[in-house]
């Protein structure tokens, strides 16, 4: 049962002690406030990292030639290292476990591209089956490269969803028509998006040995990718070792030379991201924790004091037949009050701190957000905690013996 004058003693108390009041919630605002925005902020930051993958498999391990740095039995430092479809063959053959496993072909510079009376430049590559996978190229209309295309030197072509745009406009089924690509006809047989960006939405992807045999008269090739399916971090890793060992041995350089062979583990580099962002989300919960266990001290002081100044009122109470659950009770409702208000407040500037934050965009912080199941559960604990710091002064009060009370100044 509601009870009227309680709360209005309980309202009259605050009102008379207007700065105490507003001292301790602001303890407690601030604690839950904190709690609330480095939540918001370390999801935005760790969005904003993850952002930076979005491109790529996140088990995969791309190998970049380089130029060797050392001599080595003879020969001398300075040597550029060529990868051939001898690498991309051996890999194959003897890592099964290298899932997806592709090559690029970098075109010199962007190609010109003919559709009927337009030409435009546009970057081109030849790729193996795997790169769809490796780069998370999404087909949403017609097919990939294919084995069969590799085999037969086919001329066709996928092409990006904003080169076909610019290219043949919206409104044109791309699949099957025919392109000219540095005077060269292609077919187009898929259409592809990436979560890239615009950029990795304009390349063009041509079979390898399209590329090679077409553009190089070689069966040179610029890059090897690979994902590593299921494979754990630490097996990623000793993967990676050894296929450097094999590929130091095939170009004879030294394996300790990083420059010879540049090797990019994004598993690697995504879970040592992942171990950061822990150790961050840590730490905002420790200085939230902190923060609001600083307000629920404040809160459990400021009540002493209040059963301090009101010893007398409470000996007159308890002398006119006021139960110890009363005076318990009243003590708790007000540490409740307080508590409540002040936490809520506190979640709803956090949660508009965070509506303010979203419209800052950067390339590593984006769409900063904090769960609001978490934001409602803190600030819960927060009003519990407020209730078990308003219990001790509570109890101090009903334990008050009503003729000293009332002798007291």
């Amino acid at each position: 049962m509601f009870d009227f004058d309680k709360w209005q003693e309980i309202f009259s108390s605050i009102r008379r002690h207007k700065l105490r009041t507003l001292l301790t919630a602001l303890g407690v605002f601030w604690g839950i406030f904190m709690l609330v925005l480095l939540l918001g902020a370390g999801n935005g930051m760790q969005n904003g990292v993850e952002y930076q993958f979005r491109d790529d498999a996140t088990n995969s391990i791309w190998v970049r030639r380089g130029t060797t740095s050392m001599p080595y039995k003879g020969l001398p430092k300075g040597r550029r290292i060529q990868f051939s479809n001898k690498d991309y063959d051996f890999i194959d053959e003897q890592y099964p476990e290298a899932e997806n496993l592709t090559g690029r072909f970098y075109l010199s510079g962007d190609q010109t591209v003919v559709y009927g009376k337009k030409k435009l430049s546009f970057p081109v590559r030849g790729v193996h089956p795997g790169h769809q996978y490796v780069e998370n190229s999404r087909v949403y209309e017609g097919r990939f490269i294919n084995k069969s295309d590799l085999k037969d030197i086919r001329k066709i072509a996928v092409i990006g969803k904003i080169a076909k745009k610019e290219l043949l406009g919206e409104q044109v089924d791309a699949i099957g028509k025919e392109i000219k690509i540095g005077g060269i006809v292609y077919t187009i047989v898929g259409l592809f998006e990436d979560s890239g960006g615009d950029n990795e939405m304009r390349v063009i992807f041509i079979p390898m040995s399209t590329a090679q045999t077409v553009y190089a008269g070689t069966d040179q090739i610029h890059q090897l990718m690979f994902t590593g399916g299921d494979m754990t971090v630490p097996e990623m890793k000793q993967l990676e070792n050894k296929i450097r060992m094999d590929l130091a041995a095939m170009h004879e350089f030294d394996p300790k030379d990083k420059r010879a062979l540049y090797m990019f583990n994004v598993a690697e580099e995504f879970e040592t991201f992942q171990s950061l962002f822990f150790a961050i989300r840590m730490f905002v919960w420790f200085v939230g924790i902190g923060s609001i266990i600083a307000g629920v001290i404040g809160v459990s002081n400021i009540m002493l004091i209040i059963v301090k100044d009101r010893t007398k009122e409470i000996g007159i109470r308890k002398a006119l037949g006021a139960t110890p659950y009363s005076i318990v009770t009243m003590i708790l409702q007000e540490s409740i009050l307080i508590t409540a208000v002040a936490g809520y407040l506190g979640m709803i500037a956090g949660i508009g701190a965070i509506a303010l934050l979203e419209s800052i965009e950067s390339e590593y912080f984006r769409n900063p957000q904090v769960n609001l199941g978490v934001a409602i559960v803190a600030t819960l604990v927060l009003v519990i905690s407020g209730t078990l710091a308003g219990l001790m002064p509570a109890l101090q009060a009903a334990r008050i013996n009503p003729v000293v009370a009332m002798k007291s100044d």
